[in-house]
């Protein structure tokens, strides 16, 4: 029987995660505040009376932008602050609700990225739209048992938050998840759908303790699995709360 261990939200994409004692689930939606905000490039063109799904180049994100590994950052629900840290010490604070709470985070960004961002940064909300990889509004799901053999055959220990999922567990079983797809499952009593598998890019190459990419994981699975793919996709059918410790039932 395996269960949850962690939950994760990623408040604004890129930064950093933040563990849960529960998340609310809701039917078609992902986790409450998951990626949520979204620090767009100058260029980039979004409008927030009417999301639409935009491609992550258009965002600052660890892929290209390892720097962003460096940095602690914290979303405070009470006062809807944005908190950024650099090496235990404050480098940024600011109401997101407020112009000018955006405007202190967007030129701390400006001058921390330099000329890796196109223009002055934005940092974007929009109601009820999530800044995710894929257009879908779903959570993601990694097995620590696949993680494990990937750590195998790379001799290599491999922070599992590099994957940057909303829950994790280990079935003791790897890449079981894969044959969840297209099928009804139970998390405590959160009915759930797999969708597919996660197709892994740069930004798990990042060290998240260093900031520095020493690892090829895209490649070494490829080489070894014949897949790039960790964790899966999954969709909220029958909503209601989870939290560590609940069962996974698999299909």
């Amino acid at each position: 029987m395996s269960r949850i261990a962690q939950i994760f939200r990623y408040p604004v994409k890129g930064l950093s995660p933040e563990a849960m004692t529960a998340a609310l689930l809701t039917p078609g939606r992902c986790i409450p505040l998951d990626r949520a905000f979204a620090l767009a490039h100058g260029s980039t063109q979004f409008d927030t009376a009417k999301p639409k799904f935009l491609p992550k180049t258009k965002f600052l994100m660890l892929a290209r932008n390892e720097r962003l590994a460096a940095l602690r950052s914290r979303y405070l629900d009470d006062t809807k602050e944005l908190v950024i840290e650099r090496e235990g010490k404050q480098v940024a604070r600011g109401r997101l609700d407020l112009p000018v709470g955006r405007q202190m985070i967007e030129q701390f960004f400006a001058a921390y990225m330099g000329d890796e961002v196109r223009g002055s940064p934005k940092l974007l909300r929009a109601r009820d739209h999530t800044f995710s990889d894929v257009p879908r509004h779903c959570l993601s799901l990694i097995n620590i048992s696949s993680l494990r053999e990937l750590e195998r055959v790379m001799k290599l220990p491999l922070d599992p938050l590099r994957f940057r999922a909303n829950l994790y567990f280990d079935t003791g079983m790897p890449w079981q998840e894969f044959d969840w797809c297209g099928k009804e499952f139970k998390i405590g009593e959160v009915v759930v759908r797999g969708l597919s598998p996660i197709e892994r890019c740069a930004a798990t190459n990042v060290n998240l303790e260093t900031a520095a990419r020493d690892a090829n994981i895209p490649l070494h699975l490829q080489r070894a699995f014949g897949h790039g793919d960790m964790g899966i996709y999954i969709d909220v059918v029958a909503g209601g709360t989870i939290k560590p410790g609940d069962t996974v039932t698999p299909p």
